[in-house]
């Protein structure tokens, strides 16, 4: 009795010492593994803040870039605000290795296109200042003028309510203006409200790295003086928002600016009246360029 009474003793402590050898592995690992996840954590918080800060610099060379110009260029100012957009939205992601890898890449993406965006700008720059040496007659001077006029009019008239979502194509170089339609083919520009055939429309869809190529489309619209739709007068709904327009301007986008022009006839046997024409375009229902010229 006492030999069994021993033995059942002896298997007791054997299993209370596999007991507590099994808890202490356990607490081991469980440690072990707490400190992985609190390292991994710290880690995405450091890369998530060298993104951010990689963006405050873009940021800064894009304020430098654009306070160089007399004039806003629009690119650049539509650019400073993507990666606003992209900040805001970084500073509220979660801490994961996904969504900080996709924000890494809309990081990439904006890194090559202010590489072009401020290669262009410093090319116009250079060239602006070879003109201005160069132009030294009173008409040349005056058209130079004109055309500055007409820049500054564009950026000023432009909305600036754009949508911080960075997957958005914009317009810019908006521009109306009659013209004469031969019996060629041959357009010739006009400023007589009687003499205008059509009201031609133009404008530039601006790159955007972010937009995926393929069909796209803008909504025109064009008041006359009275304030009344030209074109088709179609109506369309966007939530909350109904839209008059003019045409439907449709596009191909390959990743790249591209110019688009389209034309507007005058109702029925009428001429276009005289007084002053005003051109709206409209990405689904947000207004995207604005842009206005008279008819003598």
């Amino acid at each position: 009795m006492e030999n069994k009474s021993e033995s059942k003793n002896r298997n007791l402590k054997i299993a209370l010492v596999m007991v507590i050898a099994i808890l202490a592995v356990t607490t081991f690992f469980t440690f072990d593994i707490m400190k992985d996840k609190d390292k991994m954590e710290a880690d995405l918080t450091e890369q998530k803040q060298l993104v951010m800060k990689d963006l405050n610099n873009m940021a800064e060379q894009y304020d430098i870039a654009i306070g160089d110009n007399e004039a806003a260029n629009q690119k650049l100012v539509e650019a400073r605000a993507r990666i606003q957009g992209l900040m805001d939205s970084l500073k509220i992601s979660d801490n994961n290795v996904r969504s900080l890898w996709r924000y890494k890449k809309k990081f990439l993406a904006l890194e090559e296109e202010m590489d072009n965006l401020l290669a262009e700008n410093d090319s116009l720059k250079v060239e602006n200042a070879l003109l201005a040496t160069v132009l030294d007659s009173t008409q040349i001077q005056l058209e130079e003028r004109t055309t500055f006029n007409d820049s500054l009019l564009a950026q000023n008239t432009e909305l600036a309510d754009i949508v911080e979502n960075a997957s958005v194509l914009f317009a810019a170089g908006l521009k109306g203006f009659g013209v004469i339609v031969r019996s060629s083919g041959k357009l010739v520009p006009t400023e007589r409200a009687r003499r205008a055939d059509k009201i031609r429309v133009c404008y530039t869809v601006t790159k955007n790295s972010l937009v995926l190529a393929g069909d796209k489309e803008f909504f025109v619209q064009v008041l006359d003086p009275r304030d009344n739709v030209l074109g088709l007068n179609n109506q369309i709904q966007f939530e909350d928002k109904i839209l008059n327009y003019s045409l439907i301007s449709k596009f191909n986008y390959e990743s790249k600016n591209l110019d688009v022009c389209e034309f507007i006839d005058a109702k029925g046997d009428e001429t276009f009246e005289k007084g002053r024409y005003i051109i709206n375009v409209f990405n689904k229902k947000d207004l995207v360029a604005r842009s206005e010229f008279t008819l003598q």
